[in-house]
């Protein structure tokens, strides 16, 4: 059997890494002729023909906003990051941006208990116990209780939730610092957007029956304005 190292022959394992693949190993080639041409205006030259043929091997993205300063960010990452020519870009890409991670934004905390409220509730209740006492608190404090009390019935609708239960899981979740009075009624916020949906539908109902009146008056126009007709033809004909 013939050895393939003797006929010209290479296996990927043996060829240098991709660094970036999706360009091929064509592409990095070329970067790496390039960084190592002693000439610099031949160097810049030959760099910005391999962005300009990395663009066409990727038509569909060119309408992608700053498409082309990212192909001169991956030129330089293919280079790594040794390569020296002029950046159109203001400061030249190095290797600890790359290496860079976004900072870890912090998973919200839930307590398995009130769940079903959402954490929306949490941030309002936050925000209230912020608030300084006085009547402007204690209505938010109630605005929140009716937005619990729809966030409850939303996720249970067949079952009955009391008053009782709201003001004592708004009690739990805000650590004993928010309390409703044991006397106060707290309004559903779906009641509210029901009787506007009522509303409006009466309303639609009083439009929709004025255009029929108002539609059986024209016909009745019309029909009269035929005896009219009817009238001024037979006047023709006794006239004759």
């Amino acid at each position: 059997m013939n050895d393939p190292n003797k006929i010209g022959m290479e296996y990927n394992s043996n060829r240098e890494h991709l660094i970036i693949p999706e360009y091929g190993r064509n592409v990095q080639k070329m970067i790496h002729y390039a960084k190592a041409l002693e000439d610099r205006a031949e160097r810049q030259a030959h760099i910005e023909k391999i962005i300009d043929m990395m663009q066409m091997m990727h038509p569909q993205s060119r309408s992608i906003e700053d498409y082309r300063e990212r192909l001169w960010k991956h030129v330089y990452r293919i280079a790594e990051y040794d390569l020296d020519v002029d950046y159109p870009y203001g400061e030249p890409p190095t290797e600890e941006e790359h290496l860079k991670r976004p900072e870890q934004v912090p998973y919200p905390v839930w307590e398995a208990r009130y769940r079903h409220y959402g954490h929306n509730v949490q941030e309002l209740i936050k925000k209230a116990k912020e608030m300084p006492e006085g009547p402007k608190r204690d209505g938010f404090v109630a605005t929140i209780g009716s937005y619990m009390k729809l966030a409850y019935r939303t996720w249970n609708k067949e079952h009955y939730v009391s008053d009782e239960v709201i003001k004592s899981d708004l009690k739990g979740l805000s650590k004993g610092e928010l309390t409703m009075d044991e006397d106060e009624n707290i309004e559903n916020l779906a009641k509210g957007s029901s009787n506007n949906n009522n509303n409006n539908n009466n309303n639609n109902r009083r439009r929709s029956n004025n255009k029929r009146s108002g539609g059986g008056r024209s016909r009745g126009g019309r029909s009269g304005g035929g005896s009219s007709r009817g009238g001024r033809s037979n006047y023709r004909r006794s006239k004759r």
